[in-house]
Formats: structure tokens, C-alpha cells, sequence
């Protein structure tokens, strides 16, 4: 079962992480930064890194989710 949740909160980062991305994404693109009225990109961007890192590491948490369960599979087999 703590592989399934493991599953399950990685999928969520990625997703969360993805979310965000797009949020940060439309918020640096919107048409008010676009008049030049000197809005600052800067939180956008710190969040955008932020997001990337959370999507990296849910992916890895994936991926070791990945392996712990076919190396079972092996030694089940």
C-alpha cells in the first residue's frame, strides 16, 4: 500500500508542479506585463524555478517507485 501513496503523491507533485508552471507561464505573459509598465517578472520566475524543482523531484520519487516494485517483481518471480 506506501507504494501505491508514494505513487499517488508523486503523480500530484507533477501535476501541482505542472499547474503552476502554466500559472507562472500566463502571469509573465499576460498582456499587463506586456504594456511596459515595469511589472516585476522576478517572483514569477523565482516560482517558475520552484515548480520545475517540484516536478523534478515528484518524477524521481516516480521513478523510484518504478524500480523498488520491479526489482520485487524480480525477486517474486
Amino acid at each position: 500500500m506506501t507504494d501505491i501513496s508514494a505513487t499517488s503523491s508523486a503523480v500530484q507533485g507533477i501535476q501541482r508542479g505542472l499547474q503552476g508552471l502554466n500559472k507562472n507561464a500566463a502571469e509573465i505573459a499576460s498582456a499587463k506585463r506586456m504594456d511596459g509598465d515595469g511589472a516585476d517578472d522576478t517572483q514569477p520566475m523565482v516560482e517558475m524555478m520552484e515548480n520545475r524543482q517540484q516536478v523534478e523531484a515528484s518524477a524521481k520519487v516516480l521513478k523510484t517507485v518504478d524500480e523498488t516494485l520491479g526489482s520485487l517483481l524480480d525477486v517474486k518471480a
